[in-house]
């Protein structure tokens, strides 16, 4: 039996949220995140844990926590991991939802910086 929408893997998933955050291929931290994540074929869904399954993964790429394009792909990852459906949503929109999601509607400074520098309200 067909699904609608298919199964969407945690690679799709860090690959559509770096094309998000880093557009150009710019930011080598973001290269690294996708990187990390390029073999992982295994539906997002079927993760008991994304978080923890990023977290490894972001405390080596950044131990402050303070790359809020790094911080941003994460959470991206996050929401799509509930709301697939949303994969090829506007980006803007999709960062915008994920911040929302991810920081009930306080995300942490270096996320306020990145979503002003690109014109979303958070």
């Amino acid at each position: 039996m067909p699904t609608e929408p298919p199964p969407l893997t945690v690679f799709e998933a860090v690959k559509r949220a770096c094309d998000i955050v880093d557009p150009d291929d710019d930011d080598a931290v973001i290269g690294d995140f996708e990187q990390a994540f390029e073999d992982d074929d295994e539906p997002i869904r079927a993760v008991g844990d994304i978080e923890e399954r990023l977290s490894d993964t972001l405390a080596d790429l950044d131990p402050a926590a303070n790359n809020g394009a790094l911080s941003m792909a994460a959470a991206i990852v996050v929401y799509l991991a509930f709301r697939r459906d949303e994969l090829n949503g506007a980006p803007d929109e999709l960062a915008r939802l994920a911040a929302r999601s991810e920081w009930h509607g306080s995300p942490p400074e270096p996320v306020i910086e990145w979503l002003a520098d690109r014109g979303i309200d958070s």
